[in-house]
């Protein structure tokens, strides 16, 4: 059996042309969330996965096999729950609603702008009906949330200083009105930082 035991998110630094080469696995949520499996590829090689433990791999990421070669992942289809809004009795802030309170029950949930989706389960589906949201039973790829999947680091890259900005911001503004006051801060943020550094070369 072929041993990997590197993720290269989303297959970035590689070149197109080895991407579309590379052997592919197709994995389901349920796999994609542990950080130890075994799978087939398409060639028809045995690949055991062993990888940080807390890693999520996502659709679109690239497995490197111990012996050099790669295997792209691919989100499979499975059974989901997809949830949108009523256009005809309902606004799109039920969504929000919904996105709440499944939150609160700690469900893997994925977050699209017009839909969520989450694993089949009548309960959730009944509560979300009763919330005039429409409910549809259907097949597709589920790339839920990061956070509790300590998945963090799939969502870095572009806009990762962006949020390291957003974050000094805040706590710099001790929790006082961050939303209004964000701009202003970051500014003093940045002068602050900036005569801290001309202490230093003094």
């Amino acid at each position: 059996m072929l041993t990997a035991n590197k993720l290269m998110p989303q297959g970035r630094g590689l070149a197109p042309v080895l991407l579309k080469r590379a052997a592919t696995i197709e994995l389901d949520w349920d796999v994609r969330q542990k950080s130890r499996f075994d799978a087939t590829d398409s060639q028809g090689r045995q690949i055991g996965v062993f990888l940080p433990r807390g890693t999520a791999v996502r659709g679109g990421d690239v497995l490197v096999a111990e012996d050099g070669s790669l295997v792209r992942v691919i989100a499979a289809p499975q059974p989901v729950l997809r949830i949108t809004h009523c256009t005809a009795h309902g606004t799109p802030f039920d969504l929000t609603r919904a996105a709440y309170h499944l939150g609160n029950r700690h469900v893997p949930i994925e977050l699209k702008p017009d839909h969520l989706k989450i694993e089949p389960d009548h309960v959730l589906a009944d509560m979300l009906r009763s919330m005039h949201l429409i409910v549809v039973a259907v097949e597709e790829a589920f790339e839920p949330e990061g956070g509790a999947y300590g998945s963090h680091e799939h969502s870095h890259g572009a806009g990762h200083d962006h949020a390291h900005d957003h974050g000094h911001a805040h706590g710099s503004s001790k929790g006082a009105k961050p939303l209004v006051l964000a701009p202003e801060l970051l500014d003093d943020h940045d002068h602050s930082h900036d005569h801290g550094h001309h202490g230093h070369s003094h």
